[in-house]
This record gives C-alpha cells, sequence and structure tokens, in this order.
C-alpha cells in the first residue's frame, strides 16, 4: 500500500488545493498521518487516546454502520489531535458571534413618543 503516495493526494493535492495557509497545510498532513498508516492494520490501533474511535475489523457493511451509528454526534477534539480546550475556544467563539449576530439586527433609530425601546416592544407584544 503506498501509504506516502495516499497522504500526498489526501493533504497536498485534494485539501492542499482548497487551503492557502501554509500552517494549515500541515497541519493536514500531521493529522493523515495519523489515519493513513500501516498501524491502522495492528489490534488495538485507535485514533484518539481514549480508545472510542479505531478502525472496526469487520467484514459486513451493516456491522460497519452500526460502528458508526454508535460513535459520539459530535466528535471530541481528540479525534483530530486536538487537546479539550480546543473545544472550550471553538463554543466561546460561537458564543461571541451569536451575541454579535443579534446585537447588530437590533434597531439604532430613536423614538421619537419618548418611549424607550423595551416599551416599543412590549406593546407590540
Amino acid at each position: 500500500m503506498p501509504y506516502k503516495v495516499l497522504n500526498y493526494l489526501g493533504a497536498e493535492i485534494n485539501y492542499g488545493g482548497r487551503v492557502t495557509d501554509d500552517k494549515d497545510v500541515r497541519l493536514i498532513k500531521t493529522i493523515l498521518t495519523k489515519y493513513v498508516t500501516p498501524d491502522i492494520f495492528k489490534p488495538n490501533y485507535t485514533f484518539s487516546p481514549s480508545g472510542i474511535y479505531y478502525a472496526p475489523n469487520v467484514k459486513e457493511l451493516p456491522q460497519f454502520v452500526s460502528y458508526i451509528e454508535g460513535l459520539p454526534l459530535n466528535p471530541s477534539p481528540e479525534v483530530f489531535g486536538l487537546h479539550d480546550n480546543a473545544e472550550i475556544t471553538t463554543f466561546q467563539n460561537n458564543t461571541l458571534s451569536l451575541l454579535n449576530s443579534i446585537l447588530s439586527i437590533q434597531p439604532r433609530v430613536s423614538n421619537s413618543s419618548g418611549k424607550n425601546r423595551e416599551e416599543t416592544i412590549y406593546e407590540i407584544v
């Protein structure tokens, strides 16, 4: 199996054509070496320290589907080789983005009737 060629195809050609930052390309190469390796055929080889993510040794499609359905819906950062704090940072950034979006759609004009925004909103509701 040409693992170096497969890694090159995945990191440089497939994703490398879309990723422009050199550090991101290096990250993709590093992550792929964990997944495209001859070690995947060794018993007890896992993709993550918890052992949740591994290449199942099954032969039939329903067995693959069963394994995939048993995986967590939202993967933890460990599957990508990241620290658990990466998830905290992601959640913080998503929250900040949501709050900024909410603030950006609030009306910025003043009401000439002397009522503040909250009073006007309560009248509508």
